[in-house]
């Protein structure tokens, strides 16, 4: 195989586990393992990184990259890229990874595969594994030459325990001309819905259908088990619940002591957020549905029949 660049991402003063996951899934594939971490004041990060498999390490270490800028980053990945002659290049499937990506593959001329929950080898090139139609389907994609930037989803692989220790090495980028700069960071307002010190989550997913159902069904579940009530991207992008109320890799990681998982899929993006959980219990009447590959226990059928009958059977035990 050729060469692997994995492109780090810094949170909160640390690498992203994502990254380190990222590691794992380059050292399956047997070829050169480089990386790139991009940052200010990062050497240390650097060097730890690269004794944990991260390979040689490209160091992008300046004052104007202490904060992202897609145009900046970009300039730095891209001569990581050409600098290490990498044929893989893997970037985390997050909000900056969103951004740049795309951006680095047209200006590569290189292949794209975003959202990949498995990679491996394929002769001279690479087999990509992502889910489609709302996780229903799996689609195999394979290159077979050339460059290819595929971003991952967090949490598909476990994170690298260590590897073989690498060295590090400056890398001096002309960073005039960015047209993007950053100007602030801006965090959202809480709600008060924190699911994360949750112990038990009742969960709803396109499933349920509409969104006078989830106060009407999801909710006194929840209620009744002393929960909260949580929900599925596509559920928040219907706008039937506000973003805090979304599990997932781009909501809330959650790991409850029980998971119910009403009328969801399992779209690879929410099992990140919630396959950490204790005890997951999935009603749904697709018997393929994804969310039963993570399930203890699996319920096919229909969630209007389930949920109302398990609400009025907790009361009663509980004596209400």
């Amino acid at each position: 195989m050729g060469t692997i660049l994995i492109v780090t991402e810094i949170q909160g003063g640390k690498i992203r586990e994502a990254s380190q996951e990222l590691v794992a899934i380059a050292s399956g594939l047997g070829g050169d393992v480089k990386s790139v971490v991009i940052g200010s004041g990062v050497g240390d990060l650097a060097s730890e990184f690269a004794s944990k498999g991260g390979g040689e390490t490209y160091v992008a270490d300046d004052a104007a990259l202490a904060n992202y800028s897609v145009d900046a980053y970009n300039k730095v990945i891209r001569a990581a890229a050409e600098t290490s002659g990498a044929d893989l290049i893997l970037v985390s499937n997050t909000p900056q990874g969103w951004d740049v990506a795309p951006r680095l593959a047209a200006g590569l001329d290189a292949g794209f595969v975003s959202d990949c929950f498995s990679i491996a080898a394929d002769g001279d090139g690479y087999q990509f594994k992502r889910r489609v139609f709302n996780g229903k389907l799996d689609a195999e994609l394979s290159s077979s030459g050339g460059t290819v930037v595929a971003t991952v989803q967090p949490g598909a692989t476990e994170p690298a325990e260590g590897g073989a220790a690498g060295s590090t090495t400056d890398l001096s980028v002309d960073l005039s001309g960015a047209r993007a700069k950053f100007v602030e960071l801006k965090a959202a307002e809480a709600t008060g819905v924190d699911l994360t010190k949750a112990d038990i989550i009742v969960s709803g997913g396109r499933g349920v259908g509409d969104p006078e159902k989830f106060p009407e069904v999801i909710q006194p579940l929840a209620d009744v088990l002393g929960g909260a009530m949580g929900a599925s991207r596509p559920v928040v992008d219907a706008g039937w619940l506000p973003h805090p109320y979304q599990v997932g890799s781009s909501g809330q990681v959650v790991s409850p002591k029980l998971y119910i998982a009403c009328g969801i899929s399992g779209a690879i993006q929410h099992l990140v957020g919630m396959k950490g959980s204790n005890y997951i219990v999935a009603i749904n009447k697709d018997p393929d549905a994804p969310i039963f590959e993570v399930a203890d226990i699996g319920v096919v059928a229909d969630l209007f029949e389930i949920v109302p009958a398990l609400t009025e059977a907790i009361s009663a035990a509980k004596g209400g």
